[in-house]
């Protein structure tokens, strides 16, 4: 979309605003509001920030040991808005948005930049004439803010998994979430209630990677926006309560040549229909499902999700169009033949998800790695210690992320770092902070 173009639309829905987003290392979205009279400048110039906002944790304090705060003496970076992600914001008035990437003051692409660095490797695909195709399956929760229902879950009816209706969506939510996203160019296919009470769920149409990542990091900060002018919390936490289970961010991925448009994980004369180039990628996940546990569950709570039965993996294993497994080959072929990872949390940053599902599966295809054998049936009753289990600790995942040098490599030493310290103060935070649950546990007895 030229500048022309953007003038024309500027003026067609009369906006005198202009949001310039840009994903944090969590995947929060981060904002600056310039008026639109400045369209040219902004194109051109972008607008500052300062560096450290990569360093800022879920308590708004920078976490120290990122390099990006007093190591570079909290100098400033620019986000250049990309013309591409331009829409009309129609909950908001006046107002149109731009999702842009960040630049350091040598005016080269800022490594620590999730946009960026999908970006990156989605390149090393194209070089090999490979077009990473995907699609998001996202959960969320949505509980009620004020009042006597303060905190309570949305929606408390039982037995309300696939349905669409005002017993489970009394506000209508669904229907208004479809209509915005229409109109910011979401090609959204579902919208349902999911599986617990106050939990829905988005499927999209598959698109190319950068894309579908804009798209789910459009959709998750929209979404809680909306929400909360309706009164509502709603929140992509792993899992929020106890007594409910999680929401999970799967990613269905292939490979398309890009002359031909055609499938490349689907091989009609091969058995089970699928081609080589579909098993060394679901290879790469296999191989590094351990690695990039860090990425695709990044918070204490995402490994609250990892419980037995309940729909997310438990065992690294694969499987043909089963749930209870890691990775899945759903059934249809065709245009659909994908790899499904069913291990990300739907509180990842979309950006860093797909760079590391996509280093993954380069890696499997570069070097051929064998995914070894699918499981036969439900390895949720799988015999203990015949399969390995996912990892359950954050503090566990962070030494397999830096252990695998595939992804690090991809990923690049300087957003490693940053996110290295992320976590680590966040453990830290996390370990000296007294809970609920130990009061209740400990106090009256001890």
């Amino acid at each position: 979309m030229d500048v022309k173009e953007i003038q024309e639309k500027i003026k067609a829905a009369n906006i005198d605003s202009i949001r310039i987003d840009f994903p944090d290392l969590h995947g929060i979205c981060r904002s600056k509001l310039v008026p639109a009279r400045r369209l040219e400048a902004v194109l051109e110039e972008g607008c500052n920030h300062v560096t450290a906002t990569y360093a800022v944790d879920f308590a708004n304090d920078v976490a120290m040991g990122t390099g990006l705060g007093n190591k570079i003496q909290w100098r400033d970076m620019t986000i250049k808005p990309d013309p591409s992600t331009f829409a009309v914001l129609p909950y908001m008035e006046g107002t149109a948005r731009f999702i842009g990437n960040a630049y350091g003051p040598d005016g080269k692409p800022l490594a620590v930049d999730p946009r960026y660095v999908l970006q990156r490797i989605v390149k090393r695909y194209q070089d090999l004439n490979f077009n990473p195709m995907v699609a998001s399956e996202l959960e969320f929760f949505l509980f009620n803010r004020g009042g006597d229902a303060d905190g309570e879950v949305y929606n408390a009816s039982p037995s309300c998994v696939y349905q669409v209706n005002p017993v489970v969506d009394p506000k209508g939510m669904l229907r208004l979430f479809q209509n915005l996203f229409i109109e910011l160019g979401l090609d959204i296919i579902y919208l349902n209630h999911e599986f617990f009470p106050g939990q829905f769920e988005v499927n999209w149409k598959y698109a190319d990677a950068l894309s579908m990542a804009d798209q789910t990091f459009t959709f998750k900060y929209v979404c809680k926006e909306v929400a909360a002018m309706n009164d509502l919390l709603l929140t992509f936490m792993g899992r929020p309560k106890t007594d409910n289970g999680g929401s999970g961010y799967h990613i269905h991925a292939s490979l398309f040549d890009p002359k031909s448009n055609k499938n490349l994980f689907e091989e009609p004369a091969a058995e089970n229909g699928v081609s080589d180039q579909l098993r060394y990628f679901l290879g790469g996940q296999m191989a590094h499902a351990k690695g990039m546990s860090a990425i695709l569950a990044p918070t204490i709570n995402s490994y609250r999700r990892f419980v037995l039965g309940a729909f997310c993996p438990f065992y690294l294993a694969w499987g043909w169009d089963n749930r209870t497994v890691y990775c899945r080959v759903p059934a249809e072929r065709g245009s659909a033949t994908r790899v499904e990872n069913r291990g990300p949390c739907a509180s990842a940053n979309p950006y860093l998800v797909l760079a590391a599902i996509l280093a993954a599966g380069l890696d499997g295809i570069e070097n051929k790695i064998d995914p070894g054998e699918p499981a036969p049936d439900d390895v949720y009753g799988a015999e203990p210690g015949t399969l390995e289990p996912v990892t359950f600790w954050l503090q566990d995942a962070l030494k397999d992320f830096e252990a695998d040098k595939v992804l690090i490599d991809a990923l690049g030493p300087e957003l490693v770092q940053a996110f290295l310290a992320l976590k680590e103060h966040e453990i830290e935070r996390f370990r000296t902070s007294v809970t609920d649950w130990e009061f209740n546990e400990y106090a009256y007895h001890l």
